[in-house]
């Protein structure tokens, strides 16, 4: 741990008037270059612009969902009994329980994806970005059903007892059964070097710029100093993420369901308190979703929003979470999928919601005296105006949430990451990973948070490329898994297995 703070502490020091001037900014602009020609193509040319990796996710997650006969709708009931532990399983393999799976994939999903990316999507496509995010989450919940099921059936248990399990294993193991040997593992090198470059992009950088934008509000040091906050979140980072997946999973245990609560909970309290304002709120979601307002880039511009944010959100069909649910102690691998299957109702069906809401009836994503947040698109920020709109005292409260918010997304990331890195160069290099992880923790406080949104869409929505070819190509088997497991829940043996 010392070493970690050490290299991050003396480089980002020697080099600090260096990385605050445009160098990491025009970085970032040319690689965004590359990559957005390649995932950003457009599919639909003329007035529409539809950019190739949302319509592969929306006809994905699409696709899946009817071929699963829609069991978004239908495992709720039998989803809650698995994680209130009717159904552990004590004796399986795995390295945490289905429910700190559960919250570990949770805490890198329910963040500043739904305190920032809501305000984002909303300041730019307009009220009705919302209703494509929720109906995102609602299809987006086969998906991740889909791949957590089919990394809990292609993870290896290695000798030391760590699990090696995600779409780098299901791609590489999965493929290679249909025949599919070498364009298996090349899919597989890829899926790993993009969530790497994500996990230090999205699920690192962005986070730490996200939430400083609003902790800066509430402490004027940070705006001149912003790198103090990068060197104490560097810190509190990698405390958590020298202990592996059993400290993450017990620490986002106990500060994912916290959190969450606060965070409703003040939602709640200002959706109740302007009531009479909701209907013409949800009204807006509706209407414009399909007729936006001038200047919002019409239907398709909005969905398309609506859609990108959502992916950053839930990430489902992205392949990230199933690197945490592969390391679930669970008996079937169906049953881990019907778990996962909550992730995109809970933090894009539910909490984007709610916060879409706020910021819809507080007015703050079209207000002149905001203008400045929206076009910087510090989403945070413009979350924070909208509470404090409404309650002045809470973005204080919020900035703590957001605090919690980030450093949550940022730890489950950080073993995103370290798996990828692990599945390429081996269990021995997971220290060089670690230390670069926390020293781009300083780089997210110093650079641009425009820029970095940008690098973070295209790394976050690339994985889904080879991640969906995986899905596409070995879903019978997850469809066969669940027709089984579905059949033995129908007559009672799985209940007769925990009796």
């Amino acid at each position: 741990m010392g070493l970690l703070l050490v290299l991050s502490s003396s480089v980002i020091m020697a080099a600090e008037p260096a990385v605050t001037s445009s160098t990491l900014n025009d970085l970032f602009g040319v690689i965004n270059g590359y990559l957005a020609a390649v995932f950003f193509y457009d599919v639909m040319p003329g007035s529409a612009n539809m950019p190739f990796i949302v319509a592969w996710l929306v006809v994905g997650a699409v696709f899946l969902t009817v071929r699963m006969s829609f069991i978004n709708l239908r495992m709720f009931r039998h989803a809650y009994h698995i994680l209130r532990g009717k159904y552990s399983t004590p004796a399986a393999k795995g390295e945490v329980t289905s429910f700190q799976a559960l919250t570990a994939a949770l805490s890198a999903t329910v963040g500043l994806g739904n305190i920032a990316g809501v305000a984002i999507a909303i300041s730019i496509g307009g009220p009705g970005a919302t209703f494509w995010m929720i109906l995102a989450g609602f299809l987006g919940m086969t998906s991740k059903f889909t791949e957590a099921t089919l990394a809990q059936m292609y993870r290896e248990v290695r000798s030391d007892g760590h699990i090696m399990g995600g779409a780098m294993e299901y791609l590489s193991r999965g493929l290679s059964e249909k025949g599919w040997t070498q364009t298996g593992k090349v899919l597989a090198i890829i899926f790993a070097i993009l969530t790497i470059g994500a996990s230090l992009g999205a699920g690192n950088a962005f986070q730490v710029s996200q939430s400083l934008s609003a902790v800066k509000q509430q402490i004027p040091l940070l705006v001149e100093q912003p790198w103090i906050y990068g060197i104490i979140m560097g810190a509190l980072v990698g405390v958590v993420i020298i202990g592996g997946i059993r400290r993450i999973a017990h620490t986002a245990e106990a500060v994912v369901p916290s959190m969450v609560v606060i965070y409703v909970s003040a939602c709640l309290w200002i959706i109740l308190s302007n009531a009479s304002l909701v209907p013409d709120a949800l009204g807006k979601i509706i209407s414009e979703a399909f007729t936006p307002t001038a200047g919002m880039g019409g239907f398709i511009g909005v969905l398309v929003v609506g859609f990108t944010r959502a992916a950053f959100s839930s990430e489902a069909g992205i392949g990230s979470a199933a690197i945490a649910h592969a390391a679930a102690k669970v008996k079937y691998p169906v049953r881990q999928g019907i778990v996962a299957l909550m992730e995109p109702f809970i933090d894009t069906i539910v909490i984007c919601t709610m916060t879409a809401l706020v910021i819809i009836i507080t007015g703050v994503y079209n207000s002149p005296e905001t203008a400045e947040l929206v076009a910087n698109r510090e989403g945070a920020a413009l979350t924070a105006v909208a509470f404090g709109s409404a309650i002045s005292w809470f973005p204080i409260i919020l900035s703590i949430s957001v605090v919690l918010f980030a450093f949550s997304t940022m730890i489950a990331w950080s073993y995103y990451g370290e798996r990828c890195w692990t599945y390429m160069f081996g269990e021995s290099s997971t220290m060089a990973y670690r230390i670069i992880f926390v020293m781009f923790v300083v780089v997210g406080s110093v650079t641009s948070a425009s820029n970095i949104l940008d690098f973070s869409d295209l790394l976050i929505l690339g994985m889904a490329l080879p991640n969906f070819i995986g899905l596409y190509m070995l879903h019978g088997k997850v469809r066969e898994a669940l027709s089984t497991y579905l059949s033995k829940l129908k007559s009672g043996e799985l209940d007769r297995e925990v009796q």
